[in-house]
């Protein structure tokens, strides 16, 4: 009630005033000429015309932009949506290319091998980026033994397939098998280079690669060597693909020389896999 006392002239004054206005607006619509009371009243009423338009345009203003960031969120969401349907989409291609490329190897290898094979599906795997260790879905029932070998089909040169090594079962269970690949750090492979036929062992290291070591310092491997097991020790067969050779460093000690290996398979993403049967 204080309030309105205080306002009260003020209240009075700005209701006369748009009164007034409209009176002027309605009586003065349609013709050309104003009457001197009415151009006098307007020159009085100019500056209340002014306030109020200015308070229209800013309540019109502010409407609009309401309207507009709303629209701009809307339109904001349906492209981020769009954006996540086309990256979902892109996702399935690449997957459906890195399945045709398994595939196809998979039907290669099975065509030539020499060895009696078991595919196998993995079905777990410790933590970590690499397939270490994994679990295969292949046990005693399925005649897997304890040191059987893992391969998968590799494509070494322009298609030709062979097999790339992944590891070797370290235990077995009635439906299921657990591998060990060759880039766990507690795995080790005898292994020869094709091109010189100089040996030397290597043994997994935290960059899904494995780190080795040349017997023959005076050895002349090169990168893009191709590595292959050896047979030494028993654990593997020999002849299977190991990978490439990606870094030579000769030591300056000059009693070993230190390659890495790049595996042939990729282990951030091992498929299914095939078991090579003890005879």
């Amino acid at each position: 009630m204080n309030i309105f006392k205080k306002y009260k002239g003020r209240m009075i004054v700005t209701s006369v005033a748009i009164i007034l206005i409209v009176i002027i607006s309605i009586t003065a619509s349609g013709r050309k000429n104003i009457t001197k009371a009415e151009s006098a009243l307007g020159n009085v009423l100019s500056p209340f015309q002014k306030v109020f338009y200015g308070i229209g345009n800013g309540i019109s203003d502010g409407f609009q932009s309401a309207i507009n960031v709303f629209t701009f969120k809307k339109e904001n969401e349906k492209l981020k949506t769009e954006v996540a349907a086309l990256k979902d989409q892109v996702r399935k291609y690449e997957s459906v290319i890195d399945r045709k490329e398994y595939l196809k190897n998979e039907f290669e290898l099975i065509n030539n091998t020499q060895y009696n094979l078991t595919k196998a599906k993995i079905i777990g795997k410790d933590p970590g980026n690499w397939f270490e260790k994994f679990v295969i879905d292949k046990g005693s029932k399925d005649g897997i033994k304890k040191g059987d070998i893992i391969v998968q089909g590799t494509e070494i040169e322009n298609d030709v397939v062979v097999e790339g090594l992944v590891g070797r079962v370290v235990d077995v269970g009635h439906n299921w098998s657990k591998v060990i690949s060759i880039v766990d750090g507690g795995s080790s492979v005898s292994f020869t280079i094709g091109r010189t036929q100089d040996g030397g062992i290597g043994k997994g290291n935290l960059e899904g690669k494995i780190s080795g070591e040349l017997f023959d310092v005076k050895s002349n491997v090169v990168k893009g060597d191709k590595i292959f097991t050896s047979g030494l020790g028993g654990a593997f067969t020999p002849g299977l693909y190991v990978g490439e050779v990606t870094k030579v460093v000769k030591r300056s000690d000059n009693l070993l020389v230190d390659i890495e290996i790049t595996p042939a398979v990729d282990f951030s993403k091992v498929r299914d896999v095939f078991v090579i049967k003890q005879n």
